[in-house]
């Protein structure tokens, strides 16, 4: 039960007549007790609460950065008339700021034995689970002076995924992918390619690739085409310990691992490749495996959906082992991590062998480019100071940098907005030269 403002502001001006007049039990009854009344006529024709009946529908799922719709039913069992304020009541994270209070608060009337709808646009502003809340309603009478209020839990979950930003170079990858697989075939043979087709030979054909036994069945020269192998495995490992945590450009580097995963993800499954992926600090976060070309980027999206990095150093011999019973046979495995000096020399360096032994690997370093403008600026001490501090840095990262490469592993270090395109760019390397 609560009172409003309507009832307040008629005591009050109730009670100047009793202040002109005198106070007194008179005057005080003759002000009171037709507001009483009034009052408890209006509680008691307000529609009860407990009795309504709400269910969820909508969205469960969204992107990171679009809206999600979540409806909400009323039904009103009674026989009077429903008049209510409605909260529909969200985690702060849901909400982008500044519209919580527009839009989780609806007025509506629902009339005896009907039912209304309302819908909530969430605009969340993080990925992972978002749970709702109780579902506040204060019932008014016809008077306005008196309200019943309860509250209800109606249970439902807006998964918010990875933004996928990235997906916007896809398809020039995907133009560059066709060069390479069988639609723009080769007639060299070598590591990494496997039989594709036929054709007629024409003038300037190398003829160590006509097919002696398909032309002696033709009338025509015929030539063989090659194309890079396919059904290779990926392995995607992201390493979410402490140093995936920073934030780059006002966003954990993970974020931009992520990211950078799902272009790569969508890239490999078009060109016929097996991706699986792995999640790990000091045990599996999320592993997703055998999924189908189709199957494969959603399985992924809603893996990385709930991942956080956690506060704590990265268990490179853990890691490397897990990673080994993920690709058992010989895989490309992409190791989303630091190129800082500690966690490499101290962590990466001492079971990188373990790796490079049966498999191909690739090192993604998410850069910052706040160290490149700070390494560009002059001006004054500090500023001269700070470029120092950011040229040593950048050293430090190249150093590491060149270790991986002596020892056989390919290194992409680039910004949150040139990882993904970069990252996919050394897959079609790596594939055009016969290395996967």
């Amino acid at each position: 039960m609560a009172l409003t403002g309507r009832t307040a502001l008629l005591a009050a001006l109730g009670s100047l007549p009793v202040g002109i007049w005198g106070p007194g039990w008179t005057g005080i009854l003759a002000v009171n007790a037709p507001l009483a009344l009034a009052c408890a006529c209006d509680f008691v024709l307000a529609a009860p609460v407990r009795r309504l009946g709400l269910t969820r529908s909508g969205d469960t799922t969204a992107r990171l950065g679009d809206p999600a719709d979540v409806t909400l039913t009323v039904t009103n069992p009674s026989r009077r008339p429903l008049r209510a304020h409605l909260r529909d009541a969200w985690p702060p994270s849901g909400w982008q700021p500044g519209t919580e209070t527009e839009a989780s608060r609806h007025r509506l009337t629902v009339p005896p034995g009907e039912r209304r709808r309302v819908t909530t646009r969430l605009r969340p502003t993080r990925r992972g689970d978002h749970h709702a809340d109780r579902v506040t309603i204060r019932s008014y009478g016809p008077l306005g002076l008196f309200s019943r209020q309860g509250a209800h839990q109606v249970p439902w979950t807006v998964r918010v995924l990875p933004p996928f930003t990235s997906r916007k170079h896809l398809p020039s990858k995907l133009s560059r992918l066709r060069e390479l697989d069988g639609r723009t075939s080769v007639l060299t043979r070598g590591e990494g390619t496997e039989f594709d087709s036929l054709r007629e030979y024409v003038p300037g054909d190398d003829t160590r690739s006509i097919d002696w036994r398909a032309t002696a069945r033709h009338s025509t020269v015929a030539v063989r085409t090659w194309r890079p192998e396919r059904d290779r495995h990926v392995v995607l490992v992201l390493d979410t310990g402490r140093t995936s945590a920073g934030r780059v450009d006002d966003a954990p580097r993970l974020d931009a691992s992520m990211d950078a995963a799902l272009l790569l993800a969508a890239l490999a499954s078009r060109a016929g490749d097996r991706v699986d992926l792995l999640a790990y600090d000091r045990r599996v976060r999320a592993l997703v495996q055998g999924r189908t070309a189709r199957d494969v980027l959603p399985s992924l999206v809603n893996a990385m959906a709930t991942l956080e990095p956690e506060l704590v150093e990265t268990n490179a011999r853990g890691l490397a082992a897990a990673t080994l019973r993920t690709a058992p046979r010989r895989s490309l495995i992409v190791l989303m991590t630091t190129l800082d000096t500690a966690p490499v020399e101290e962590g990466l360096l001492p079971v990188l062998p373990q790796l490079t032994r049966r498999h191909t690997v690739l090192v993604a370093s998410v850069a910052d480019p706040h160290i490149a403008r700070m390494a560009t600026s002059r001006g004054d001490a500090d500023a001269v100071y700070e470029a120092a501090a950011a040229a040593q840095a950048q050293t430090e990262r190249h150093r590491m940098a060149e270790q991986l490469r002596r020892r056989g592993v390919t290194v992409v270090d680039a910004t949150p907005d040139e990882l993904a395109p970069a990252l996919a760019d050394a897959y079609l390397a790596l594939k055009a030269a016969g290395r996967l």
